[in-house]
């Protein structure tokens, strides 16, 4: 069944997490405000553990944390970091990065010559996603809760 529904079927989980928090709208958004922001940063692999270790030093709701940080999953991320990093490229001015160069190797400039353009980019795109996460939610906590979500359709064995 998991493999079949996927990342659908995560998706809709998470939102019946989310309305299921107790917690008042408010607080349910600056989590998940939180959770986005860490998730558009290019730290791909520890993201969980510094959204749920943010979340305990800014005391924000974790489980709206962590469903925030799910914005960038194996399946977003080549998008997300590599629009990142060609907004932050266009931003400083840099050329882009030719990997036929005879002299392109993996060096520190080289990781320089990423890093920079992608953390730029990852404060330019995280900053409005976090707010327009947080505003969404504070607007769709409310009826989400109001809202009976059906139950994901079982399998019928023969």
């Amino acid at each position: 069944m998991w493999r079949r529904w996927g990342f659908p079927r995560q998706f809709k989980l998470n939102l019946i997490r989310l309305a299921r928090l107790r917690s008042d709208p408010d607080a349910i958004g600056r989590g998940l405000a939180l959770g986005l922001f860490i998730g558009f940063t290019p730290t791909f692999g520890v993201q969980i553990i510094l959204a749920i270790l943010f979340a305990f030093l800014l005391r924000q709701n974790k489980i709206a944390t962590f469903i925030g940080v799910w914005v960038s999953n194996p399946l977003t991320a080549p998008l997300i970091y590599g629009l990142e990093y060609s907004l932050g490229r266009m931003l400083l001015g840099m050329p882009p990065l030719a990997a036929d160069h005879p002299g392109f190797h993996l060096s520190w400039s080289l990781g320089a010559d990423i890093a920079g353009p992608l953390l730029l980019g990852s404060l330019v795109l995280g900053i409005p996603a976090a707010i327009i996460g947080y505003s969404l939610t504070v607007r769709l906590v409310p009826s989400l809760k109001r809202c009976k979500i059906p139950r994901w359709p079982r399998r019928t064995n023969p």
